[in-house]
This record gives C-alpha cells, sequence and structure tokens, in this order.
C-alpha cells in the first residue's frame, strides 16, 4: 500500500486497483487483476497473460522498445528507511558495506546497481516489504529501499515501528502503464483515458486517498 492490497495472491484494494476499475468503466471494458513476479513481466504482457502493468518506467523493463508507454502519470522517489538507532544516511557512500533489503527482482538506480554488482554495498532481495520492516526493526538489516509512498503509508499505520527515513532521495522517477500488444482497446484510447485522469487531477486524488485512508487506521 498505497499501490495495492494483497491477500491470498488476490488485489483486494489499493490506487493500482482503483485506477484499474476506473479505466475499464470509462473504456466499456471489463477487468481483471493477475499476479505476476516482477521476474515474469515482460514474458507475460508480451504472450498476452496480461494487457497492462502500472506503477513502472522504461528503466526498468530490459525491452522497453517493445512496449507502448503510456504518459507519466505521477512522480515517485526510492526512499531509504533505518533503524532510529542508526546513523544517518545522506549518500551512497554511507551505505559502502552495508546490508540493504531490496525487491526481488527489481532494478534501482545506475549508481546503486553498480555498488550491488561490485559488493561495496550487500543486497539482500525479500520479496514483501513486510518482512524487511520486521528485519529491519530487529537490526538484521542496516536499511531498506521502497518507493517513498509505501513507507510514507507503513510509518503512519505502523507509529510503534523504531524506524525512521533517511533525507536522501535515491533517484527519482516518473511512473507510467506499459501495454502489451494485445490490448482489448487502442493504445490511444487508453493512452487518452489516463492522460485525462491525470490532468483531471484525479491520479492524485486516488493517491492522495489511500495515503488518508493510511491516517484514519492509525487512528
Amino acid at each position: 500500500m498505497p499501490y495495492v492490497q494483497v491477500s491470498d495472491h488476490a488485489l483486494l484494494g489499493g490506487f493500482i486497483r482503483r485506477l484499474g476499475e476506473q479505466v475499464a468503466e470509462t473504456l466499456g471494458v471489463t477487468v481483471s487483476f493477475v499476479e505476476t513476479p516482477n521476474k515474469r513481466i515482460e514474458e507475460s504482457l508480451k504472450n498476452g497473460r496480461i494487457h497492462v502493468i502500472c506503477n513502472t518506467n522504461p528503466e526498468w523493463l530490459a525491452d522497453a522498445p517493445a512496449f507502448h508507454w503510456s504518459p507519466p502519470l505521477f512522480e515517485e522517489t526510492h526512499a531509504l528507511l533505518q533503524h532510529r538507532d542508526s546513523a544517518p544516511v545522506t549518500s551512497l557512500t554511507d551505505l559502502k558495506g552495508k546490508t540493504v533489503g531490496t525487491t526481488l527482482g527489481f532494478t534501482y538506480s545506475m549508481p546503486l546497481m553498480e555498488a550491488f554488482a561490485n559488493k561495496q554495498v550487500i543486497r539482500q532481495d525479500i520479496r514483501d516489504l513486510d518482512t524487511r520492516l520486521n528485519l529491519l526493526s530487529r537490526k538484521r538489516l542496516d536499511a531498506i529501499i521502497e518507493m517513498r509512498r509505501s513507507l510514507t503509508f507503513e510509518l503512519a499505520v505502523r507509529p510503534g515501528l523504531p524506524l525512521v527515513s533517511s533525507p536522501w532521495v535515491i533517484d527519482r522517477y516518473s511512473m507510467h502503464c506499459a501495454y502489451g500488444p494485445r490490448l482489448p482497446v487502442t493504445a490511444e484510447q487508453l493512452d487518452a483515458t489516463l492522460q485525462s485522469l491525470r490532468d483531471s487531477g484525479e491520479i492524485e486524488r486516488l493517491l492522495d486517498g489511500e495515503q488518508f485512508r493510511a491516517r484514519l487506521q492509525d487512528h
């Protein structure tokens, strides 16, 4: 959250579900949500197992030119979360020698990926954010990396966690939808629908609504 709320492999709520349902209603099509591992996204788009994936960026897919990309929908950043007892991390240099919890199969900024490849920073892939948060709380990780909105949400619903966000912005990027070649509508229709939702402010309202739900849960 606020992007997806998943239980038993089913998408129960979150921004992606609300966006998908709103787009489907506008275009007069039905929508279903298919859980897909990061490493199978491109194959699944190409073979038609899924038609669209949102919350992605062309730099994250190996064969990005093979897909049609929507207009940018909103901005996001990758942020670092630490234990409150740790010395603040404000740059990549501060991470050297530390173990960082990351998302399985995910591509991060080039400098960080190079640091992982050179073993200057130890990457530990962990499938879900909840496990990463628990490990960090117990000091079994030095830090975790996640989208800032997700970290903000988790800290709002679990204010007792002994964790703090680093002021360092690891990278900043636009979020898009990528379309496979077997869409049930034209790419132009989907582009126009998403751009209209963005330009009207509806996408930001959907995102803000999910964050508001986190504050309600906290209280």
